[in-house]
């Protein structure tokens, strides 16, 4: 992630602090969570558990709760403290924490499994930062997809090192056969690919655009809108592709917001 001021992270908390953000697979992977080394403290004992959501103010998280670990929980007056760990980036070692919370719920997960319990936890203290830095960069990229949809950045050397794609040169797959192109311009909803050859069969057609994000492949399902004609190659066309938007992965809406954040919002929106 960039950098990012303590004034961003009050703005975070104060904008987004009541806000649930549900730990998918997709979330998972684009904060890093390092989910074997979550769990719940409790009066000098520890036990792994899973993130299902969370906001700055609450959580709740699943794990196994026998009869001893619930008695632990009410001696201590439901107070406990909730560790998150996250890849580092920037360093070996992950960015962990602990915040702490007070039970305030449970409910039975499965019937098959009477220990596995849903726990609500209310946080006694705001969360530290790196937490707020999260939460509210994804739930901002979330917003701002909508809000700014249609924002395109021409790709450029610039643009790309800060996108962190290596290059222009990219991969389309078209009804699953690959297609090699090059990238003319981004945005949330949609991209633009030049590639060779005839491009009227392809207006309609299910695709996939492949994109290498600091050495993450994604990939994001959309359609081809319409292609335009490249001025002086008649061999060569421009795709217009959009979004499936259910489907963009939070990796790119991250990368995309990051981008349009350290720019003046004064971009063309043409397709």
């Amino acid at each position: 992630m960039a950098l990012i001021t303590s004034q961003q992270i009050s703005n975070f908390y104060d904008r987004y602090r009541e806000h649930d953000v549900a730990f998918t697979k997709e979330v998972i992977t684009a904060t890093g969570l390092k989910r074997d080394q979550v769990f719940i403290k409790c009066l000098g004992e520890q036990w792994r558990c899973i993130i299902y959501s969370t906001s700055m103010t609450s959580s709740k998280v699943i794990l196994n709760l026998n009869k001893q670990s619930f008695d632990k929980i009410r001696k201590a007056n439901n107070l406990v403290s909730l560790r998150f760990s996250f890849t580092n980036p920037d360093a070996p070692d992950p960015i962990a924490f602990f915040i702490t919370g007070k039970v305030t719920g449970y409910n039975q997960y499965s019937k098959d499994s009477p220990e596995l319990m849903f726990l609500t936890l209310s946080y006694t203290q705001r969360p530290p930062d790196n937490l707020i830095e999260v939460l509210g960069s994804l739930l901002e990229a979330s917003m701002n997809s909508q809000k700014r949809s249609e924002e395109r950045i021409l790709i450029t050397p610039l643009s790309l090192k800060k996108l962190g794609i290596p290059n222009k040169e990219t991969v389309i797959f078209v009804e699953s056969v690959p297609r090699k192109g090059i990238l003319r311009d981004l945005s949330f909803s949609g991209a633009k690919v030049i590639v060779v050859g005839v491009a009227k069969f392809l207006v309609g057609k299910d695709i996939q655009l492949k994109l290498d994000l600091e050495e993450k492949f994604v990939r994001i399902s959309g359609k081809v809108l319409r292609f335009e004609p490249v001025e002086g190659r008649k061999d060569l066309a421009a795709l217009v592709i959009l979004f499936d938007k259910e489907k963009v992965p939070m990796e790119y809406k991250l990368k995309i917001n990051e981008y349009l954040k350290s720019i003046k919002p004064t971009i063309s929106s043409d397709s």
